[in-house]
């Protein structure tokens, strides 16, 4: 048997080796007890009613209403990971992707019967209420209650939370339908004889040979062009069902609506977007100099994937080790129980196996442990994944410990600089490693690793981010989203960035919006991919000046979790998202790799 032959006949979940995956019995030890919790817990969420029109009669009361809300969520978010971990692994195990249907329909039914709760609390004197945060079984709810007050605007009365929390099910539809017909009904077909699937994507777009990168990439394109129109229907409905619950909370507009709950200034996201156009330039000089590098007349978008130089094999326990090492300045408890996640306790699925599902998260496990979901390739770009992820697993474990369940958890903004960070210090690491010991082919395939990381978030994630607000633009100013203009959109950005630098097919570019539905439909989140980059970069230049200050402020920033509004947490770590001076900085470093590309391409023609 051939190695593609091996590879396109992928292990069904079942054959899968234990090591392999993540330990996700620590949650419900089997898929009987997901039963019987998912049969118990609507019981639970409806007891939680009992507490109406009690909630200011003392401060008993109120402690006892949030305790016993915080255990039932707790309770929910175990039963909502399960299921979409069991959902992700095997996008065609039919019991799996019921049971997260399942667990969606709970949680819609937590969010109706605790809908009562904030309009009565900010029916209750403020001055009487903060009085009794000074109490021991109330001070940790503090922060939840300020962020409840300032939002006062924002929350409605009890019969309209109440329908608000209803609707959440049937709305989440959109964001189930579309990422099931990608994961399970989508057929990708071949790229030189291996079947294309979600999990090896974008290793055949990396492939050495240029006609199983095309094939690769025009098949993964042409299949979600065959179902655009279905596709397209459906985001559009996703984004005017997130109008629709903006303008019913009074704010201006959905992103508004998503930012100002965590004192986001939209004034965030325009400067990254027009920061990012202003520096377009030093990604069109990049495109250049791949394409001397890959000796091409011209270069195609199947190309911006292909290795410089001989792709280096990169085992699992290699990875574990790197990353180790790497990050060694934050101390040796934090990468003692890095290493431990990493291995002995499971924390990581990282087989690939038929039905699992593309991409890469982190689920902070409902305070169990951490889990990452990924899939190995066997390169360093699955070692730089597995860094990004692990930052997100460890910032999960410090701050849970750090603070209880009733502090909010951290946001994406907060989340996307840890993980950023985490690939940014073990990948200077590795190079300082590379160039000491001139292996230059090392050092190449560490900055395409670094290079490839910015195309995602400081490339890729921008123009969604502009596509995305385009297109809430477009329908808040009663226009519609057609096929075709999501397509046109998303092509007319992508030529921003790519300049002359790269030949496009504009209809299989502009499809790129449909294969991340992920990202899309979680509501103005991409953007945060490239703020967290440009944090990232930012916290690690504090580390040359003086690493133990750095380290110091760095570890406060984990541990603080959602206690801190994501800017104000960064701005105690030394970082200020409100000036453009992050992003700019984070362009500094691209061009920096840029320009040694082309120091060690002009060695190489010598």
């Amino acid at each position: 048997m051939t190695t593609t032959q091996q590879k396109a006949a992928l292990p069904s979940r079942a054959d899968v080796p234990r090591e392999q995956t993540w330990d996700i019995e620590a949650l419900f030890a089997t898929p009987a007890a997901w039963d019987a919790e998912a049969q118990a817990l609507p019981a639970a969420i409806d007891a939680l009613a009992a507490h109406t029109g009690k909630l200011g009669s003392s401060p008993e009361a109120l402690a006892a209403y949030l305790r016993q809300a915080d255990e039932v969520e707790l309770r929910l978010v175990r039963l909502l990971s399960y299921a979409g971990m069991g959902a992700s692994v095997d996008g065609r195990d039919a019991v799996a992707a019921a049971r997260r249907d399942q667990a969606s329909t709970i949680a819609a039914r937590f969010g109706s019967v605790t809908a009562f709760a904030d309009p009565e609390l900010l029916a209750l004197d403020e001055g009487t209420v903060r009085g009794w945060l000074t109490r021991p079984d109330l001070k940790d709810d503090r922060i939840r209650l300020e962020r409840l007050w300032r939002d006062r605007a924002h929350v409605r009365s009890a019969e309209v939370e109440e329908l608000l929390g209803a609707v959440q099910a049937p709305f989440a539809s959109e964001r189930s339908i579309h990422p099931a017909l990608a994961n399970m009904d989508l057929r990708f077909g071949t790229a030189g004889g291996e079947t294309i699937t979600q999990g090896n994507v974008d290793r055949l777009t990396a492939s050495p040979d240029r006609e199983v990168r095309r094939q690769a990439w025009e098949n993964y394109a042409d299949a979600h062009l065959a179902v655009k129109h279905s596709q397209a229907a459906m985001y559009a409905t996703n984004v005017r069902q997130n109008v629709f619950l903006a303008r019913a909370r009074h704010y201006p507009d959905a992103i508004t609506a998503t930012l100002a709950p965590n004192r986001i200034p939209v004034g965030v996201v325009t400067t990254l977007l027009d920061t990012y156009r202003a520096h377009t330039p030093t990604w069109h000089r990049y495109w250049n100099v791949r394409r001397r590098w890959l000796n091409l007349p011209e270069l195609r978008e199947y190309d911006v994937k292909a290795a410089l130089v001989p792709p280096r094999e990169v085992s699992y326990a290699q990875a574990v080790e790197w990353i180790a090492a790497g990050m060694a300045p934050l101390g040796e408890d934090y990468v003692r129980e890095l290493r431990a996640g990493l291995t002995t306790e499971r924390w990581v699925d990282y087989a690939e196996n038929d039905g699992k599902r593309q991409g890469a998260y982190s689920n902070g496990g409902g305070r169990v442990k951490p889990y990452i979901f990924m899939t190995w390739n066997g390169t360093v770009a699955s070692y730089s994944t597995l860094a990004h992820e692990i930052g997100h697993s460890m910032h999960s474990l410090l701050s849970q410990r750090e603070h209880p369940y009733a502090v909010p958890r951290y946001t994406l903004f907060h989340a996307e600089v840890a993980s950023n960070f985490n690939q940014a210090m073990v990948r200077q690491s590795l190079l300082k490693q590379a160039r000491a010991a001139g292996d230059t082919d090392f050092e190449v395939a560490l900055i395409e690793e670094a290079l490839a990381n910015f195309h995602r978030y400081f490339f890729i994630m921008p123009t969604l981010a502009a596509f995305e607000l385009e297109s809430y633009r477009r329908i808040e100013a009663g226009g519609t989203l057609s096929a075709p203009d999501l397509i046109d959109l998303t092509a007319d950005l992508l030529q921003q960035g790519y300049g002359d630098g790269v030949t496009m097919d504009r209809e299989r570019s502009g499809i790129l919006w449909a294969q991340f539905s992920t990202h899309l439909y979680a509501n103005f989140y991409a953007y945060q991919y490239a703020t967290g980059i440009s944090a990232a970069h930012q916290l690690l230049e504090q580390f040359a000046q003086d690493p133990e200050a750095a380290r110091e402020r760095y570890l406060a920033f984990l541990k603080s979790g959602g206690s801190l509004d994501p800017i104000d947490a960064l701005k105690e770590a030394g970082v200020d998202m409100l000036s453009p001076e992050p992003v700019e900085a984070t362009f500094r470093v691209l061009a920096g790799y840029v320009d040694r590309l082309e120091e060690l391409l002009a060695q190489r023609s010598n």
